[in-house]
């Protein structure tokens, strides 16, 4: 996931915790874990910082949240956990804002809060299984988070992720049901199931259902969910029965967002990827003949150790040739501790102007798609006043005062800048 930085401000006490999440989906799921942890510890006066790691500057950004919060807060408690604290607790730890660092597990833990300990952070490769934790619902958001999986199995040479997530353990179904169930009748009409590695959903639970099993049954127990969204997928591990749900299943949102990382077969095997540029050109291939109007997102790594520009040359068709829309770009960042960091880099340079490249490519392949739906009629999900997303995850603006997380149908009349479509509501659903 491309990192975000999302600021979930406090309810009603000046002095009531606040948290500060960077990253991924999960993250964002995993915050309000930690709004319930400190509620039922009674805890005032706090900062959380939860962080990421995926790339050097979302650390950077993580810290210079921590300095900003130490300075506008200057009698609370700052706590820093999430990824990139879990994976060097010491450098946090040593920050002189910094009063106390918590692991990935230990942040969903109502005691940790209470605590004294400065550092309270386990061996997240001891973790066998996932924490159940039901959710009401998410602080200014239109949409859900359900976690489905948590960490990852594989050793992508350029990924430090494994080591803040631990191994690959699946949620079992009866408690994503439970918890779709719930978010259901609090009034959400969209879910989005979140995870490190979702396609390996399933392998270490009992008959080892598949991701698409999995999601057949969520569909077939939650029938009032209206729509429900994947988050990044690995390519290679898209099951059949994901396959037939894609072509058969309404609910299931056209639009999936591919881990592809690059076009070059020579690269994805230094990365160690599973899969080959043919093998990512076929599926999208396949699934675009399963259902015509799918529209695909992807990360793209550019300026990976040895590059070349021919090899990046092939990263940059790979976005016509699997008709790529909404592209996460990411320069390569080193990761201590990871094989990529001691390959033979790139100029830091030509990683940043490879990346530029590759995000031109990526906007004129979002205006060539939004124009494409001038004159159609889209189902949206409001997100905030007047703003929301189709059911192809193309930000789109309309008019009326529909309420943040009813679904409207509007007609699209236009294309506002380069990246948002712009609609006349036809009529809403109280959703």
């Amino acid at each position: 996931e491309f990192p975000r930085h999302i600021r979930i401000q406090p309810r009603v006490m000046k002095r009531s915790p606040q948290i500060v999440t960077f990253g991924c989906r999960l993250n964002a799921y995993e915050s309000e874990v930690i709004r319930g942890a400190l509620s039922e510890s009674g805890v005032e006066d706090m900062v959380v910082v939860n962080t990421c790691s995926v790339t050097k500057e979302a650390e950077r950004q993580a810290r210079q949240a921590i300095r900003r919060a130490r300075r506008d807060n200057p009698t609370a408690e700052i706590v820093v956990t999430g990824c990139a604290a879990q994976i060097d607790p010491g450098a946090y730890a040593a920050m002189p804002e910094v009063d106390r660092v918590l692991g990935n597990i230990e942040k969903l833990e109502a005691k940790s809060y209470a605590s004294a300990a400065p550092v309270l952070v386990n061996d997240i490769m001891s973790v066998r299984e996932t924490a159940g934790h039901l959710l009401q619902g998410f602080e200014d958001r239109a949409r859900a988070f359900v976690q489905v999986q948590q960490g990852c199995d594989h050793r992508c040479t350029f990924c430090i992720i494994p080591y803040g997530r631990g191994n690959s353990r699946s949620v079992p179904i009866g408690e994503i049901v439970a918890q779709v169930r719930q978010l259901v009748e609090n009034g959400y009409a969209e879910a989005v199931l979140s995870g490190v590695d979702i396609s390996s959903y399933g392998g270490d639970l009992p008959g080892q259902p598949s991701l698409g099993q999995m999601i057949r049954r969520l569909l077939a127990q939650v029938p009032e969910l209206q729509r429900l969204r994947i988050s990044s997928i690995d390519c290679i591990e898209i099951d059949d029965d994901l396959k037939r749900l894609i072509a058969d299943e309404e609910r299931l949102m056209p639009h999936l967002h591919l881990s592809l990382q690059s076009g070059d077969d020579m690269i994805l095997k230094r990365m160690k990827r599973r899969h080959s540029r043919r093998e990512a050109v076929d599926l999208c291939e396949e699934l675009r003949m399963l259902r015509p109007d799918i529209v695909f997102g992807a990360d793209l790594i550019a300026g990976f150790p040895t590059e070349t520009e021919a090899m990046f040359q092939n990263s940059l068709a790979l976005i016509e040739d699997c008709g790529l829309t909404w592209l996460h770009v990411f320069p390569y960042s080193e990761r201590d501790g990871t094989p990529a960091a001691k390959m033979p880099p790139v100029d830091k340079a030509v990683r940043k102007a490879r990346a530029a490249r590759l995000r031109d490519a990526g906007s004129v392949a979002v205006r060539q798609y939004l124009e494409s739906r001038i004159g159609h009629t889209e189902d949206v999900l409001i997100e905030k006043p007047n703003l929301g997303r189709t059911a192809y995850f193309a930000p789109i603006r309309v008019d009326g005062d529909a309420a943040s997380g009813a679904i409207v149908a509007a007609r699209v009349t236009g294309v506002d800048g380069n990246s948002t479509l712009q609609a006349t509501t036809l009529q809403r659903d109280a959703a």
